[in-house]
C-alpha cells in the first residue's frame, strides 16, 4: 500500500493496516524531507505533550515492512498513475495545504494581513513560510478573525511571555520577532455568539491562566440565563467564559477579548495610496431563530457597521485540501467546494464515472484525515477517522473486494525517480536530520532547533 502524507492520518492508517493484514507492506510518501506533518508544523510549540504521538509513529516506521520516502512530490516527481500501477492500494492522507480566504476587499492588497496557517507554519519552522517576517512591531492591537483552536493558538503565542517559549522547539527567528512585538491586546472576532464558538475548553482555559494577561468580560446578555439545561461540555465552557481570567484588567500588561456578532466587510488602509492595514470594517450580525443559544444557530448581517483600528490581522476561518495532479486521469473526484476527495464516509473513493455508487467504489483507492472529512477536530479525531478507513481496507481485503493490480511499489518506482535526479530521504536519513536538529537545539538551551529549508535538511546528509 502507498500512503500519501506522513502526518497523523497517514501514520495511524498505516499502523492499523499493518496490524490487521498479515505481511502488509507500506510505502509512505512525503513531499518534505522530514515526517510528521501537522504534528511537527501545526501543533503549538508550548504543547509538547500533544507531540508524543511521534513516538508511536517512529515505532511504526521502524517495522521491516515500512518504507519512508521523503522529499518527493506525488503528481510531479512520481505520477499518481505510476503509483496506481505498482500497488494494491493507495491511501490519500496528505491533509490540507492552504487556508480559506475571507474574500473581502483589501485582503490580498494590504500589508499586515496574515493567514493563521502561515503564521503557525512560520513559528513552527515550515519551510514554505520561513520568510514570512510578520510585522508585530507596528501597533499594540491585533485582530484574529475566527474563533477556533488555531485562532486561540495565535492569540496565545502573541500574548505569552516570550521567555516561556525559549526552551520549546519554536524557531529562533520567531523568538527574535516575538521579542520585538508591540502587541498588547488581541481581539478574537466571530460572526456568531459565545454558544457557537469552535474552540475547545482546554485552549480557552490556557489563555485564561496566562500570567499578566487579562480577559475582557463577555456581555452576559449573550450567555444563557441558566446553565442547568446545557450539555456538560457546553456548561463547562460557558462557566469558564463567565469566570474569566486569573489576571485582572487593572493589573495586567496585556489583554484579549472574544468579540461576537461581527462579520468582516473590508480591510482599510490609511489612504488610497497606502498599502498598510489601518483598520477592519465589520458588519454587525444577529442570531436567527427562537433560541440564540443553539450551537447550530445561524446569523443574518445587518446594515450597522463597526470599524476596528489595527495594523495587524490574522484570518483563521479554516484550512482546505487541494487535489493532486493526475487525480482526474484515475477517475478520482475532488469536491472543490468542500475541499475533500469524494468518498463513502468510510474512506472508499467514489467516482462520477461510477455514478458515485457507494456499492462500487474505485478499487484500491482510499482516503483518511482532513482530505476525507474536512479540516476539523484534533489529532485524536484524525486517529479515529484513520482507523475507520483502515478497517474498511482490511474488510475489503479479507472479503476479496477488487483492488489495484499490485506490484513491487517503491522498489520499482525508485529507479525511475533516480533517473530523473530526484533525491529522496529514507527513514535512516530522517534520523540523522533529527539528531542534528536536537544538537542545534541543545546549543541554544532548547529541545530542538528545526531546519527551515529543505536544502539545510539535505545538507546534513552530504
Amino acid at each position: 500500500m502507498a500512503v500519501l502524507g506522513s502526518g497523523p492520518a497517514g501514520f495511524y492508517g498505516a499502523y492499523k493496516v499493518m496490524q490487521g493484514i498479515k505481511n502488509a507492506k507500506v510505502d509512505m510518501y512525503e513531499q518534505l524531507p522530514v515526517p510528521f506533518g501537522l504534528v511537527r508544523y501545526g501543533v503549538a510549540p508550548d504543547h509538547p505533550e500533544v507531540k508524543h504521538c511521534q513516538e508511536k509513529f517512529t515505532e511504526v516506521a521502524s517495522a521491516p515492512n515500512f518504507t519512508f520516502i521523503g522529499n518527493i512530490r506525488v503528481g510531479q516527481d512520481v505520477s499518481l498513475k505510476s503509483l496506481a500501477n505498482h500497488y494494491d492500494a493507495v491511501l490519500f492522507a496528505y491533509g490540507a495545504s492552504r487556508d480559506r480566504k475571507l474574500g473581502i476587499p483589501g485582503e490580498d492588497r494590504l500589508d499586515g494581513i496574515y493567514s493563521a496557517r502561515d503564521f503557525v507554519g512560520w513559528y513552527n519552522g515550515l519551510p514554505e513560510f520561513s520568510g514570512l517576517a510578520p510585522r508585530l512591531d507596528l501597533g499594540d492591537t491585533a485582530v484574529v478573525v475566527g474563533q477556533g483552536n488555531v485562532a486561540l493558538d495565535v492569540t496565545r503565542i502573541l500574548l505569552k511571555d516570550v521567555d516561556s517559549l525559549r526552551t520549546t522547539d519554536i524557531t529562533d527567528h520567531a523568538l527574535a520577532t516575538l521579542a520585538k512585538s508591540k502587541v498588547k491586546r488581541v481581539r478574537v472576532v466571530g460572526r456568531r455568539g459565545p454558544m457557537q464558538v469552535a474552540f475547545t475548553i482546554r485552549e480557552v482555559r490556557e489563555l485564561m491562566k496566562l500570567l499578566s494577561v487579562a480577559f475582557n468580560p463577555i456581555d452576559h446578555n449573550l450567555l444563557p440565563p441558566s446553565l442547568a439545561s446545557l450539555p456538560r461540555t457546553a456548561k463547562r465552557l460557558t462557566k469558564l467564559l463567565m469566570e474569566g481570567s486569573t489576571s485582572t484588567l487593572a493589573h495586567a500588561e496585556k489583554s484579549w477579548s472574544l468579540d461576537f456578532l461581527l462579520s468582516p466587510v473590508k480591510f482599510l488602509a490609511a489612504s488610497s495610496t497606502s498599502s498598510q492595514l489601518e483598520a477592519i470594517e465589520f458588519a454587525r450580525t444577529k442570531l436567527l431563530g427562537s433560541n440564540p443559544f443553539d450551537p447550530a444557530a445561524r446569523v443574518e448581517t445587518s446594515t450597522d457597521h463597526e470599524t476596528v483600528p489595527t495594523s495587524l490581522a490574522f484570518r483563521s476561518i479554516g484550512y482546505q485540501s487541494e487535489p493532486l495532479p493526475g487525480m482526474g486521469e484515475l477517475g478520482i473526484h475532488f469536491d472543490t467546494k468542500r475541499g475533500i476527495i469524494t468518498n463513502d464516509y468510510y474512506g472508499r473513493l467514489l467516482s462520477p464515472m461510477r455514478g458515485f455508487n457507494a456499492e462500487r467504489p474505485l478499487p484500491g483507492m482510499y482516503c483518511a484525515g482532513w482530505v476525507k472529512r474536512g479540516p476539523a477536530g484534533v489529532i485524536a479525531n484524525t486517529m479515529e477517522d484513520s482507523f475507520a478507513t483502515a478497517e474498511a481496507i482490511i474488510a475489503d481485503w479479507n472479503n476479496n473486494a477488487p483492488f489495484l493490480d499490485g506490484g513491487d511499489g517503491w522498489e520499482t518506482l525508485k529507479r525511475d525517480c533516480l533517473a530523473k535526479g530526484v533525491r529522496t530521504v529514507s527513514w535512516e536519513d530522517w534520523l540523522k536530520i533529527d539528531a542534528a536538529e536536537k544538537a542545534r537545539g541543545k546549543a541554544l538551551g532548547k529541545e530542538r532547533e528545526k531546519f527551515t529549508s529543505p536544502r539545510d535538511m539535505l545538507g546534513v546528509l552530504d
